[in-house]
């Protein structure tokens, strides 16, 4: 495990420093990278994806419980210290790649890497990760409705996202990423991480949160796909009632009809919209015979 002094020398080697539109805040508490480790229950037989794996240090210790790692790492300097310090680790493959291809979509390559690796050995994909602050988000949605199913997703993020994911109805924090986490996936906050667990120290705390998508609550809502896109489009205009929203991508008859039928007034508000009541109402979309747009 690499210590911070550790982490300085390779990154002064290489020429290269932290670089802050990136959100590169490296974890250096030993103590709470394993205790994200142990969360994950890794198995000999498990995939694990780690998303911003820096200097490797958080994959060493990945590659000691799972059978193959896919360490992931958008920064070109960094993919190729990482390259390095791994490369006598045969179950580790590093990609330099973006894991977002765009804002709603994972990179393909990532997507290939995991389910080939998981066809290999047989076992669980998981996720263990301190997530980088920009691709947070949009990550854990799109894993979660994405067609390589994880069986667990453990990290770190900013305490906002966090409190994002763990909001209730009404709120300002309520949103896609509340519904969509609550709708397929059961979540715990693990702990919380103060500043000076990272260097360089970010201005904020941020949280560890561990997720176990249920397969039961995936068939339940029938296409996730299309479940996201629902929810995504009546939070683009979220001071907008949910028949102004929905009639933008469905028309009117067929929104006044599915909101009728669930007894939704027309004039609610997405962040009034609980979690089951989100399911019913893109299943009703989608029996109208549309399909995601």
């Amino acid at each position: 495990m690499q210590t911070k002094t550790d982490i300085r020398r390779l990154l002064a080697d290489a020429g290269l420093r932290p670089n802050k539109k990136l959100g590169q805040h490296f974890l250096i508490d030993g103590n709470l990278m394993r205790k994200l480790v142990t969360s994950a229950e890794l198995r000999p037989d498990d995939v694990a994806l780690e998303v911003g794996c820096g200097t490797g240090s958080l994959t060493q210790e990945l590659a000691a419980g799972a059978g193959s790692v896919i360490a992931v790492e958008v920064d070109r300097g960094l993919a190729a210290v990482a390259a390095a310090e791994l490369a006598t680790l045969p179950n580790v493959s590093v990609l330099h790649r973006d894991v977002l291809a765009a804002k709603h979509r994972i990179d393909p390559v990532v997507l290939d890497s995991l389910a080939v690796a998981r066809h290999r050995l047989g076992g669980r994909a998981v996720l263990v990760a301190n997530l980088p602050y920009q691709v947070a988000s949009p990550l854990m949605i799109n894993l979660l409705i994405g067609p390589v199913e994880l069986s667990r997703m453990c990290f770190t993020v900013q305490k906002e996202v966090a409190d994002r994911l763990f909001a209730q109805p009404g709120g300002a924090e309520y949103g896609p990423l509340s519904i969509i986490v609550r709708t397929l996936s059961e979540a715990e906050r693990i702990t919380n991480v103060p500043p000076q667990a990272f260097w360089p120290r970010p201005r904020v705390e941020s949280t560890m949160v561990r997720l176990d998508p249920s397969p039961d609550r995936r068939r339940e809502v029938g296409q996730p796909d299309h479940f996201a896109f629902v929810v995504r489009t009546c939070f683009l205009h979220r001071r907008k009632t949910l028949a102004h929203n929905l009639t933008a991508a469905y028309g009117a008859d067929v929104t006044m009809s599915a909101l009728a039928e669930g007894a939704i007034p027309p004039q609610t508000r997405p962040e009034e919209l609980p979690p089951p009541a989100w399911v019913q109402l893109a299943k009703r979309l989608r029996t109208a015979g549309l399909h995601t747009p």
